[in-house]
């Protein structure tokens, strides 16, 4: 009975140091130290509606958006992954020559692979210069604004998510440089 007592206790506290200290701590931390994080690192419209998370890639169909790297799921955050296909698998050649095909590219021109190719997640926010450059010529027609000013705003928002040294690339974040275009057409 003693033996029983003690292994409930240790239980007991094995569950309050692990499900409830441990949290408590990473969360007052993250508050603290990086609250915007934290919190979602959402983007807000002018009226407080919810635009999306930076740190999540989202659907954009309209071609007056810049596109995202395709997702496995969909775009699904709940259902996170890749497709776990292999790189000789059908479906995936499948998947590309669809994608190649909604960028109109002709047979023997080259598409940036980040544009084609699914992240491992299938939720990263970004895309390279390249593809950002890439889209811009379909961008610029559909909204009506020079290519050069397109460009700019690609610079601007262009980003470094890790130290160089480390082998961090430049990258462009799809939702906040469609945000941005927004801004510009109102």
């Amino acid at each position: 009975m003693k033996d029983i007592l003690t292994t409930l206790r240790l239980v007991m506290l094995s569950l309050i140091v692990c499900c409830v200290m441990y949290p408590a701590v990473l969360l007052a931390f993250g508050q603290i130290v990086v609250p915007w994080k934290a919190n979602g690192s959402l983007m807000r419209h002018d009226n407080g509606t919810i635009l999306g998370s930076v740190q999540l890639a989202q659907a954009f169909t309209q071609p007056r958006y810049f596109w995202p790297r395709p997702s496995a799921v969909d775009y699904d955050a709940s259902a996170t992954g890749g497709s776990n296909l292999s790189p000789t698998h059908p479906l995936l050649s499948e998947r590309a020559k669809g994608l190649i095909g909604r960028y109109g590219l002709q047979e023997g021109q080259r598409i940036p692979a980040d544009l084609v190719a699914a992240s491992g997640s299938g939720m990263d926010p970004h895309i390279t210069i390249e593809a950002a450059r890439f889209q811009a010529p379909r961008v610029a027609l559909a909204r009506n604004l020079p290519l050069d000013r397109v460009s700019q705003l690609i610079e601007q928002h262009t980003e470094v998510p890790t130290l160089r040294v480390f082998g961090g690339e430049p990258v462009v974040n799809v939702l906040t440089l469609n945000v941005a275009l927004d801004a510009q057409t109102r």
